[in-house]
Parts: C-alpha cells; structure tokens; sequence
C-alpha cells in the first residue's frame, strides 16, 4: 500500500487504507457489524478533501481454506452486494464456484503441476518410497489424487499416507496412529500438504519434538524461515520447499530497514526483533509497541535476521492490493470520461461496478509479473525449489536449489544447481529413499503378491540364466537415440561397441562346464574376435573425434575421408586381421581336450588346451597392440573443446583394459589348471566391465538422471566456455 500511495500513476490523489479487526476471533453478528457503511465528514482542510465515504468493502481472508469459506457463505447470504472477498493462501476449487461463491477472488494460481513438478525431483534424487501427510479436507484430497497420478507413472510408490483430522478431537483418538506410521516407515522423504493451522501443524510438532529425522518436501506455506518461532522443521537432513517462482519485491528490504515502528502498530510488525530498538510489548499477543526510540529505524537490519523473500502467501497479498488498486483506477478513469449516473442505486451501484472491473482486470505488477485472475488461464507452471537447512538449531539457512517449468519439454522441466545443494548441505548427494536396493549381477527381482511396484526381492539367477543387465545400457541408448549425448561420437559406433561388449561378458560360459572340442575351439577364437571388435570399435571413435578437429579445414583431402565415413572401416579391417590369425591358429594347432594329471594331487583334471602357445600371445598381443593404438589417439584427442566429447572416457577404458592384461600375462603363467581358467576368465569380465563402466556409466547417468544436460543449449553453453 506504500508503493501505491506513492505512485502517481495509480490512484491520483487517493490513498489506501485497511482496518485490522482486533480482540481475537468474531461471531456472525460481530463481523456483520463490522461491515456496516457510513458516511463521515471531518474537518476541513484547505486542499484535501478528508471526507471517509464507504462505498463498498474488500475484505482480506486467508490463508485457511475453510475460514474463507465460512466467510464467503456468509457474505453471499448476507452482504455480498456491498462486500468483496479476494482469499490468500494456497488455491481453493471450492471457492472457484462462482454461483455459490459470486463475490469471493482467489489471488493464488491453480497448482495443477506442483505434483508433478515434486514428481520430478524425486525421480532426480532416485527417490521412489515416499510418505505422505495432508489434511483430511478437499484440498488435501485433491492434492493427494493428483500426486497419486504422477507417481503411478513415474513408478514412485507411498510407503503410507496419513491423513490427518482438520480437528483437533479426531486427530487425537488418533495421534498415537499417526506417529507409528512414520516411525515404522522405511522411507527418508515425507511430503506435507494442508492448513498450517489445523491438526497436521500439531502432528508435525509432535514429530519435530520427538526427534524424527526425515527430509520433508512442502510448500512455501510451511516455510520455516518465515513461520511462527514456535515451529521448526527440524530435520538433518533440510527440509525441501516448492514455491511459486515470482521476482523479488527489491523495494521491500528498503523499506523495512526505514520504517519508523511508531507509525506502524500492528501484530506483524510486532513480532520482529524490536529489543534492538529498546522497544516494550504492551502484552503477550504483541499488538502495540511502547517505549520506542522516537527516531528509531531497522537500518541495521541484515539478510540473516528477517527473510526478505516473499512466501507465497506474502505474494499474493501483495498483488491483491495492487489488484484492488489496477480495478479502482480503471473505474475512476471511465466515470471520468463519462460521467456517471446513479439511478438511485446508490452503493449498489458503485459496487456492481466494482465488480464488473475486478473481474476483467488484469496487470503487470512492479516486479514484472503478469496478473491475471482468469481461472482458466490463472495456471501456475512455474516453481523455485529451496532447501532449508536448521542444522544446528536455529541456523535457517534457506537456499534455492532449482526450478521446475513446465514450458520446457518433457525431461527438461526440472533444472537443479548441484554446487547450491553442496553449499548448503556440504554434499552433492541427498540420502536415498527407496523400498528396496537394486539387486547385483546374479540376481533377479522378484515381486510378490500384495508389494508395491517399488518392492521387491532379490533371488538369484537359475541354473544355466544369466542376468541381462549386459544389455539395459544399450536399451538406454536406443531409447535415447535422438538426444545430442548419443549422437556426439558416431551413435552406430556406439551400438557396435555396446553389442561388442554384450558378447564379451557371455564369453565366460563357453569356460563352464565340462570341455568338448567344440568349446575348447569357441573359447580362444570368439575371445579373440569379440574382443577385437570393441577395441577396434573404441579406435574408430578415437579417431573420428581427433580428425573431426584436427582436419576440418575446407580443402583437406582427409576431410572427404572422414565425411564418408572412412574411420568405420577400421572395425572391418582390424576384425578382418584377428580371424585371418586364428584361421592360422586352427589351420596348424588348433585348441584339443587335454588330461591334466599333475596340478592337482591324486586327480585327473579334463581341460582344453590351447594348442600352440605363440597363436595365443599373437591374439593376445594384436589385442594389446590395437588397445595401445586407441589409448595414444585418444590421449591426444583428450582435451578437445567439445561437452560431450569422450575421449577422455576412451582413454582411461584403455589405460584400464591394458592394465589387466599386462597383469594378465604373469599371473597366467604362475597358475596351473582350473586356476588358469579362472585367471582368464576374471580377465575377460574385468576388462569388459572397464570398457562398460569407463565409456557408458557417464553417459548413462546423464541420461537417466541429468537430462537437463543432455541439450544443445547445454552443449553450447559449455563449449563457450
């Protein structure tokens, strides 16, 4: 109201003014008797006309739902000719009904994506076991059937869901239920929703007192930072805060800082730190101020002792003045350019004319923001997400973590700062919150009858099955084929290399069982030709990144080279070499079934050897001699300016790959018997897994878990850089 009394612009020579009903809470009658109209003169001054006419009356309800809808029932049966109602606080549907409720404007935008942008997060922080506390009224209900929805598609399941009694005798048969369900509870994240004035606030400071360590996601109504003093959501772990994103009111820091406390008197302004300022409360509901510093002033006033961004609720009643404002500036504006006729209506008449203007005004706020009390078009889509840290007691360090819009494409919706998440927690990590632990290679998941879709256990694999995660990185990428990450480096070379790779870790079983001449010959020859195949593989991404930047100038014969794709033909004509040396190798002294009746004392061993030694280390060391060639491209191709380039990943899964094999070859031959198998068969695995986990994991992860990144504009901005 400040900012509008101060405004030339808006309302020219009249000034807002608001009574704040004191002594506590009224009956019907008393509030029907505060909203009698008079007409009062006063005396004269020379240029000001000081007459209070009360033409008609807005009244300011919130944030509690059912408050406002007693009040609106009330002004609908009784006043509603002469009487507005605009509501804070969280949207109401009931209110929205305009036959019951033909009086009554919600400042508060719909929330129809907030469970979707909660959704969101969880699916960021791998969060699928979630409990949930909302009040037992509409609203509550409403929010609970649109969460219900979101996390049935997104495979996240409620690990309970308490709903609590509005009031206060229900909620207390049954308080005891309540706390031994969150107790019991596996799960680490709850989400909040409803009144902060009704039985769910006493439930939480219940189980704040109590020590319950939980991460609780909420709306900016159960803000800590800005709540009542007697109530903090004390967790370890912070509590995480969706709220409307809006600008900062940059005029409202100022303001507090110059105010003088004798020219405000009431309850909100009471209830900041005036011991400073040697200030008396005149009693325990804080209303007045005595005693104070005639000049005083809140100059000292820093960040860290009042927060000075709005809640949601802050906005919306700051709008709410500005919307009264925009309307009563419009109708003055039109009963000056045609003057207005009474027809005897009186009162009546100004304020049907009032509310033909509240209902299509609409404005752009100091701060930017587009108002619009449409409800078709009144839509929030967009959210800050904050994290409030009260570890130690009484920090309350609040810090925005991201934004959720739902303007962007799906899997770009959610955008969050990590280093904001490691500046306020000290870690990039937030504790996970899962029904049940992946299960391991060797193992498969098992449901039973009843359990959630996010439950299950772990039993091993049966008897000659294998686990088929070799194969979901690759269902990753042709899921995700048309997303910059998989296209950057050649995406069929990427395919080739993940199929490769598949057949390298199904190598092992032709070791298993017992050995007849057909696997003694498939061990050595699919060893050496698969595993060519993805060195090779990894040779021709090296070389496609290195001749991409070093040889793209206009003119270059090597350029039509690399636009025809000549880097692919590498694959072939390297596999090409390995079976032209095992033809060699089986042509002259192929792999046979051997006795072996001296590794182990008293036992004849059946196992398959190799037949000429020297076709073995021939494969082995072409093996060796392409990984070498792929780790000096790939190291010299390693600091190339590129987001997504992977050389740097190819070189260490070749440092990695070379290693076990150099390895490979001492131990080998300090070995006798089953342990030699066992020495090349950990070989061919751990090698396998190195080129999986070095080339794939970081892409993987980016897919599934980052995918904000996994953009153009991502690319770009990083390769300015």
């Amino acid at each position: 109201m400040d900012e509008v009394n101060k405004n030339p612009d808006l309302l020219p020579n009249t000034s807002l003014v608001f009574d704040f009903p004191e002594d506590g809470c009224k009956t019907v009658p008393q509030v029907y008797s505060l909203l009698h109209f008079s007409e009062e003169t006063h005396d004269t001054h020379p240029n000001y006309n000081c007459d209070e006419e009360s033409m008609c009356i807005l009244a300011l309800s919130g944030p509690n739902w059912a408050i406002s809808e007693i009040f609106g029932t009330f002004l609908n049966l009784f006043t509603f000719q002469t009487v507005f109602q605009l509501t804070y606080g969280p949207f109401d549907p009931i209110l929205s009904n305009r036959e019951q409720f033909p009086s009554v404007y919600q400042m508060a935008p719909q929330d129809i994506y907030l469970a979707k942008a909660m959704v969101s997060l969880m699916l960021h922080l791998n969060w699928n076991w979630i409990g949930l506390a909302i009040s037992d009224n509409d609203q509550g209900i409403q929010f609970l059937s649109y969460l219900r929805r979101e996390m049935e598609k997104n495979t996240v399941c409620f690990a309970f869901v308490n709903i609590i009694p509005v009031m206060m005798p229900s909620y207390l048969s049954r308080a005891g239920v309540y706390y031994n369900q969150i107790m019991t509870s596996s799960t680490k994240v709850v989400v909040i929703y409803g009144d902060t004035d009704s039985a769910l606030a006493v439930s939480f400071r219940m189980w704040d007192s109590r020590g319950i360590q939980r991460i609780w996601v909420t709306t900016s109504q159960w803000d800590v930072t800005t709540w009542k003093s007697d109530f903090t959501l004390n967790s370890f772990h912070g509590t995480l805060v969706f709220a409307h994103h809006h600008a900062e009111i940059s005029n409202f820091k100022t303001f507090v800082q110059t105010l003088n406390p004798l020219k405000y008197s009431d309850e909100y302004l009471a209830k900041l730190e005036w011991m400073n300022l040697k200030c008396e409360l005149s009693d325990s509901k804080c209303k007045t101020l005595n005693n104070c510093i005639s000049n005083a002033s809140l100059q000292w006033l820093k960040v860290q002792t009042f927060d000075m961004t709005f809640s949601d609720d802050s906005y919306d009643i700051y709008n709410a003045v500005y919307y009264v404002a925009h309307a009563l500036h419009e109708m003055i504006l039109q009963e000056v350019h045609n003057q207005p006729v009474d027809n005897g209506k009186g009162h009546y008449a100004h304020c049907l004319k009032l509310h033909s203007f509240l209902q299509k005004t609409q404005f752009t706020n100091p701060v930017g923001d587009r108002v619009n009390m449409n409800q078709k078009e009144n839509l929030q889509e967009e959210y800050d997400i904050f994290q409030i840290w009260n570890f130690p007691h009484g920090l309350g360090l609040k810090v925005k973590i991201g934004e959720f819009s739902a303007h962007f494409p799906q899997g770009q919706q959610l955008h969050i700062y990590e280093d904001m998440i490691e500046h306020a927690t000290g870690s990039r990590q937030m504790p996970p919150s899962v029904c049940s632990v992946d299960c391991g290679p060797g193992f498969r998941k098992f449901w039973q009858e009843g359990m959630e879709d996010c439950c299950f256990d772990c039993n091993p694999c049966p008897q000659h099955e294998v686990s088929n995660d070799t194969t979901v990185v690759l269902g990753v990428f042709v899921k995700h084929h048309d997303t910059p990450i998989v296209k950057a480096n050649n995406r069929n070379l990427t395919y080739i290399l993940l199929i490769s790779l598949i057949f390298s870790f199904l190598c092992p079983l032709l070791f298993i069982g017992h050995p007849n001449s057909a696997t003694c010959i498939l061990q050595q020859v699919t060893f050496g030709v698969v595993f060519t195949v993805a060195i090779s593989t990894v040779l021709a991404k090296t070389v496609t990144v290195l001749l991409a930047f070093k040889v793209t100038a206009p003119g270059k014969r090597i350029r039509s080279f690399l636009l025809l794709g000549a880097p692919n033909y590498i694959i072939a004509i390297c596999t090409f070499i390995q079976i032209i040396l095992c033809a060699i190798w089986l042509r002259f002294s192929p792999p046979f079934i051997d006795n072996d009746a001296n590794s182990e004392h008293g036992q004849i061993i059946i196992v398959c050897n190799k037949g000429s030694e020297t076709a073995f280390y021939c494969v082995l060391g072409y093996h060796g001699s392409l990984a070498l060639a792929s780790f000096i491209v790939a190291f010299l191709a390693r600091n190339l300016p590129d987001t997504f380039n992977e050389a740097k990943l190819l070189t260490f899964s070749m440092l990695l790959f070379c290693s076990v094999w150099v390895t490979f070859i001492p131990v080998y031959h300090s070995t006798k018997g089953k342990v030699m198998v066992v020495v090349e068969v950990l070989s061919i695995l751990i090698s396998s897994a190195g080129l999986l986990g070095c080339i794939f994991v970081p892409k993987s992860y980016i897919i599934l878990l980052r995918p904000e990144r996994n953009s153009l504009q991502k690319l770009r901005e990083k390769t300015s850089f």
